[in-house]
């Protein structure tokens, strides 16, 4: 008599291949990761999103900013798809720029468990003024090449 397999858990379906709904708050949206291949390397990852819009919160307004993602992963990485569907989320949710950032650090931090993550939120100008938000948690890897986020701050046209 054959002996019948112990039954592994079923992984979550991944986002990435298939056709998926744009998620309607980022609350809602799910944030996907998968294994490390490399997990027994410190790097560094870097997600840029030049063109990341949200809602003012009092005014309804847009605003932009352009987000940059450093992270030195343990062992999870962030599905890059998922982490687009949930950054395009943000375009009708109002927040304060502080909250978005911080919301987007400690999601992704949260989720993926790295060693290391940094997020850079570099706003542009509403009400004359641009707001740069940053926000880091866990230990930087000794050695670990961290390159500048490469985002000049804000000169107006000078």
């Amino acid at each position: 008599m054959a002996k019948k397999s112990a039954k592994t858990p079923a992984r979550p379906a991944l986002q990435l291949g298939h056709r998926v709904r744009a998620p309607s708050s980022p609350e809602t949206a799910k944030l996907d990761r998968v294994p490390n291949p490399h997990a027994d390397t410190d790097y560094l990852v870097r997600f840029v999103a030049p063109e990341f819009t949200t809602l003012c919160p009092i005014t309804g307004q847009p605003d932009f900013a352009h987000l940059v993602i450093d992270y030195a992963p343990g062992q999870w990485l962030v599905e890059s798809k998922s982490l687009k569907l949930y950054l395009g989320s943000f375009r009708n949710h109002g927040g304060f720029h502080e909250a978005c950032t911080l919301d987007i650090g400690k999601r992704v931090a949260k989720e993926i468990k790295p060693k290391w993550l940094r997020i850079g939120g570099y706003w542009y100008p509403r009400g004359g003024m641009p707001i740069d938000v940053f926000w880091q948690t866990g230990k930087l890897p000794g050695g670990l090449w961290v390159p500048d986020q490469g985002v000049a701050p804000y000169r107006a046209r000078g």
